[in-house]
């Protein structure tokens, strides 16, 4: 057995001790602290109103009724400064030499007394609701939404008016509903919004996706790298093909468990610990709160790393039986392809658990060995599950992967000492039989 540890410990050392593991380690668990503070630093800094004409062509009051409106909006963050410089201008009866030569102020920059944008009213705008805006940013949706919203109110305050309704009462029952979605886990309210349950179930799939076809990777290169320096022969004359294959499997998954430990346990204490992470920066902690920020357990830690472990040993002990097949690094490409696209369709499935996460779907891809690892952190993540559905999934996973290893030993102990060619599937298939 200390001949396996050797192996082990020097494929973890190899690995841990290079630069590109260091940085990537510590420089994502950094990202994500920026990613959750970083938004509401940018939202107190103090910003100039964009300075819009509301250009008024339409009749009656719209267009007054759009400037007061656009003027009065303020911003939500803890400035509350001015969201809008408001400028109305009547278009007369040239409206579109008045519109072009506004146009051409758009975006000129503010020391030239540019503009940011121009809202023009034509004379069915009240009616046909259709309101052009020229603007030199409208790619910002949030944005767009906040001066559609603006004007959408300041229209209906004015039909309502032409039709003879007092706005007052009618714009009360007018107003939008906000359905707070709140998770239930357990009976009880976790005071998890619907967002943060996508966002943490999307990121906990992308982040197994790319560990498994990462990590997998590096194994079947490994194995390519020492079969074409023939250090694998020099080894197999002290160890068996299973245990050098073993010790292999094992270092680069401790690696990436590792990696994965550093990256979630950030997660876990960004959720936990969000009140102290507002006080270093000087943010209110009720702004951190009413952003989507999932909430990371314990248990659902234990379940992603658990299911890691399984998942990697499957798609490992699948990478390294490709790559004693193959003799040199650009033969693993096409190889390996199945076993890639394998993960890439576990990847693809767990899409369709979001609408139904305890579907009969959902159930039957969380007990098959391929998609386990996938599925069942993801159901956890939406869903609390049962331990003993918990328990089923990962036995299923732990069963794939007796087999997976057996097969992958016995490729790996011919295809290891094989060099010159990339072997055959009648061959592998006679090395499987005589097994």
């Amino acid at each position: 057995m200390h001949k396996v540890w050797a192996v082990i410990r020097r494929e973890f050392v190899e690995r841990v001790r290079t630069r590109a593991f260091l940085l990537s380690t510590l420089l994502f668990p950094a990202l994500m602290i920026g990613l959750t503070v970083l938004p509401v630093l940018l939202d107190r800094r103090a910003q100039a109103p964009k300075r819009i004409v509301v250009l008024d062509g339409a009749t009656g009051e719209a267009g007054t009724r759009v400037a007061d409106g656009l003027a009065a909006a303020r911003r939500t963050g803890s400035n509350g400064g001015l969201r809008y410089s408001v400028t109305r201008l009547a278009a007369g009866d040239n409206l579109d030499a008045r519109r072009d030569s506004l146009v051409r102020q758009v975006g000129v920059g503010r020391e030239a007394e540019g503009l940011d944008g121009v809202l023009v009213l034509t004379g069915d705008a009240v009616t046909s609701g259709k309101i052009p805006y020229y603007g030199a940013n409208v790619g910002s949706p949030q944005d767009m939404r906040r001066l559609e919203t603006a004007v959408q109110t300041a229209l209906r305050l004015e039909r309502l008016r032409r039709a003879g309704i007092d706005p007052f009462v009618a714009l009360p029952a007018l107003r939008p509903i906000d359905l707070e979605a709140q998770k239930v886990s357990g009976g009880a309210v976790t005071g998890e919004s619907g967002d943060a349950s996508f966002i943490l179930a999307y990121a906990m799939s992308f982040m197994l996706y790319m560990a498994l076809l990462l990590y997998g990777v590096q194994v079947m290169t490994s194995v390519v790298e020492e079969k074409s320096s023939r250090i694998s022969e020099v080894l197999m004359g002290s160890m068996r093909p299973f245990q050098l294959l073993l010790g292999k499997v094992i270092g680069v998954g401790a690696v990436g468990l590792v990696q994965l430990a550093v990256w979630a346990g950030t997660a876990m204490a960004l959720t936990r610990f969000r009140t102290q992470l507002a006080g270093l920066f000087g943010v209110a902690p009720d702004a951190l709160r009413t952003m989507p920020i999932p909430e990371v357990s314990p248990g659902l830690l234990a379940v992603f790393l658990l299911f890691f472990v399984l998942g990697f040993l499957f798609y490992a002990s699948l990478y390294a039986a490709v790559g004693s097949t193959c003799s040199t690094v650009q033969e693993t490409q096409q190889a390996s392809m199945p076993v890639t696209m394998t993960i890439a369709v576990g990847l693809i499935l767990m899409f369709s658990l979001f609408g139904e996460p305890n579907g009969s779907l959902a159930r039957l891809l969380s007990l098959l060995p391929p998609f386990a690892p996938f599925m069942t952190p993801v159901r956890h993540a939406l869903v609390r599950l049962p331990p003993v559905e918990i328990a089923l999934s990962a036995l299923m996973v732990a069963a794939g992967v007796v087999v997976v290893a057996w097969v992958a030993g016995q490729i790996y102990r011919t295809g290891i000492l094989m060099h010159g060619r990339r072997a055959s599937l009648r061959e592998v298939w006679r090395w499987l039989r005589a097994g």
